[in-house]
């Protein structure tokens, strides 16, 4: 009986997947303007099983996606379905539940994708619904669901944005030539690439160095508005009084640096209040590393972050697991040089069991180059005993990789 019972709720559930499809292509139409909610989107058929409205979430403090597929169906939702990426809320934030919305247009069955991981709903959304007599059909397209969300749930899971870490490089792997040239290592299409990617992602980090280096602007060129927040990590406030980064009318930057700086005897205070001056935002870390970076982004709402940083802090953030993900722009040039410019700064393996083993590779061809993608599992996860300095000393940010303007 327990078998029959399994492979009729899975043929039920097979009858949702084309629409739960549909769902999750609506939700994808906000990718990069929700945070810090997660993307969704919702269709509602009426009780024949007719399509009778759609909605997605537009961006936060906007309506839920379920409140806009509701709208549009209007009175042929009653007696019908809503299909949802995740589960309704059902607690008051900057809209009211979506609980009692479902509950209000008469729906009789709502068939859902992925519990939500925050501790607000986490189940209790369905438990509501269950409770007003609503038939509940969970998981459908979960894996496709988690997948599409995973850097809001790995966000309210761990407490930092999910980070991406992103360089372009040459077929001998080199980021520059010996002398510092490297524009462009890349096509045009590949660097158009990268401007669609920073469109997804809520802030783009990088080093000093890389602002001392590159004078970088860092935004999509228009594709997102607004633009991702641009964030330079800095020990030393060591940085040109004039850069790209610092002209704010066109995208925000914030500039991070640790403690020390603020305790200095005041040689740093008259630069931060240039920067602040034009726009710049000036955060004290409580330490200047990545993981309290991403910490503080988390608390400004970022889902998503892109480190498109130089070796030394790259290394530093899959030390501190706060890359999930990576993206490599491979070049088909070889660039040469024996004093290698290299994407990676030192890890401290000395053993190839110590190694960070890559998982889901894709490959995908922009012209003449090859991007390749892959997530990058948790360091503890994987076995890799990274090294660490912990006293490494306040110094100059180290001089670093380019990325791509």
């Amino acid at each position: 009986m327990m078998v029959v019972r399994f492979v009729c709720l899975a043929r039920l559930s097979e009858r949702w997947i084309p629409w739960m499809r549909r769902a999750l292509q609506l939700a994808a139409l906000a990718d990069g303007h929700t945070s810090p909610n997660p993307l969704v989107g919702a269709v509602v058929l009426d009780a024949a099983g007719t399509l009778a409205g759609e909605g997605f979430h537009a961006r936060a403090g906007d309506p839920h996606a379920e409140v806009g597929a509701l709208a549009q169906a209007g009175e042929r939702a009653k007696g019908g379905t809503l299909v949802v990426t995740l589960e309704p809320c059902c607690h008051h934030g900057r809209t009211p539940p979506c609980t009692e919305a479902v509950i209000q247009a008469g729906i009789r069955r709502v068939v859902v994708a992925l519990t939500d991981p925050d501790s607000r709903v986490a189940g209790g959304g369905l438990q509501r619904l269950r409770d007003a007599g609503l038939e509940v059909i969970p998981g459908v397209l979960e894996a496709a669901a988690a997948h599409q969300n995973r850097a809001f749930v790995h966000r309210v899971k761990t407490g930092r944005p999910w980070g991406l870490l992103k360089w372009a490089m040459s077929l001998d792997g080199r980021t520059a030539l010996p002398n510092g040239a490297s524009q462009w290592i890349s096509g045009a299409a590949a660097r158009a690439w990268v401007h669609r990617l920073r469109a997804h992602c809520d802030a783009v980090i990088v080093g000093g160095g890389t602002v001392r280096a590159d004078d970088p602007l860092l935004t999509s060129r228009g594709l997102r508005t607004p633009e991702p927040l641009r964030v330079v990590l800095s020990r030393s406030l060591d940085l040109p009084a004039a850069a790209r980064l610092w002209t704010t009318a066109e995208a925000p930057t914030l500039l991070a640096h640790g403690p020390a700086v603020e305790a200095t005897d005041g040689e740093s205070a008259p630069l931060l209040e240039a920067f602040g001056a034009a726009g710049v935002i000036a955060t004290a870390l409580p330490r200047c590393e990545p993981l309290a970076l991403l910490e503080h982004l988390a608390s400004r709402g970022c889902n998503r972050v892109l480190w498109e940083c130089g070796p030394a802090l790259a290394a530093a953030a899959l030390q501190q697991d706060c890359v999930q993900e990576l993206a490599v722009v491979i070049a088909p040039k070889l660039l040469g040089g024996l004093a290698a410019r290299t994407p990676l700064g030192e890890l401290g393996f000395t053993a190839m069991d110590q190694v960070i083993p890559l998982q889901g590779l894709t490959l995908q061809r922009l012209e003449r180059d090859v991007v390749v993608q892959s997530l990058v599992p948790p360091l503890s996860a994987a076995g890799v005993r990274a090294h660490r300095d912990p006293g490494r000393p306040d110094r100059r940010d180290p001089p670093v990789h380019r990325c791509n303007d």
